[in-house]
């Protein structure tokens, strides 16, 4: 329904989550549409958010060895779920096991699930006069959440919040989002310079 929402046709709506396996990106990509910015822009976005998958995909490659010709279809699969599935199991047929029957699963409830999103947004007709606008932002900060364990994982995500509504009134639609990603450095440089700086005092006052 979110995509929808952002104008996407039922074709298009299917063919983004047949083709784009992985949520976040998926919503990413939607939100940055449905706020004005350009597909390259909302592309972006949906890029930087999926290349968390690639470092799933070093670590299973070697953990399920696939055959070569089996890996390119595989890759479609590595997401979160799919990963922690894997990684739990004690053997490799274990784990083998699992990711097939995860990534299936998951994969084919996802695009139903889909379909029959948009084929009820096209039923209730309108979809700005019901709120549709407000799915993709709420359905990320009810993923993100959970994950903010550490004060470092708050605090970027804290600076992300300011810099992406900061830039929002002055950047093109989509661009906040890409310049909100610096967040994760800013915070992890001045985390490493606060600690060089915790251990070069006691050195000082040795001397």
């Amino acid at each position: 329904m979110t995509s929808a929402g952002s104008g996407l046709t039922l074709l298009q709506t299917c063919a983004l989550s047949l083709l784009v396996f992985t949520g976040a990106s998926q919503f990413a990509l939607v939100g940055a549409l449905a706020a004005g910015g350009g597909p390259f822009t909302a592309a972006a976005g949906a890029f930087f958010l999926g290349v968390r998958n690639a470092f799933y995909g070093l670590r299973l490659s070697q953990l399920l060895a696939l055959p070569r010709a089996v890996r390119p279809f595989a890759a479609q699969w590595v997401i979160d779920e799919t990963a922690a599935v894997s990684l739990a199991q004690p053997t490799r047929r274990g784990a083998r096991l699992g990711f097939v029957v995860t990534g299936l699963s998951l994969y084919v409830l996802w695009n139903l699930t889909t379909l029959f999103g948009a084929l009820g947004a096209e039923a209730i007709g309108d979809t700005d006069a019901w709120g549709l606008d407000a799915a993709g932002p709420a359905v990320f900060l009810a993923l993100l959440a959970p994950m903010l364990r550490t004060g470092t994982e708050r605090a970027v995500a804290g600076l992300a919040v300011l810099l992406g509504l900061g830039l929002l009134p002055v950047l093109p639609a989509g661009v906040p989002v890409l310049v909100a990603a610096l967040a994760a450095p800013a915070v992890l440089w001045a985390r490493g310079r606060r600690s060089a700086t915790h251990q070069d005092g006691p050195r000082e006052e040795e001397r």
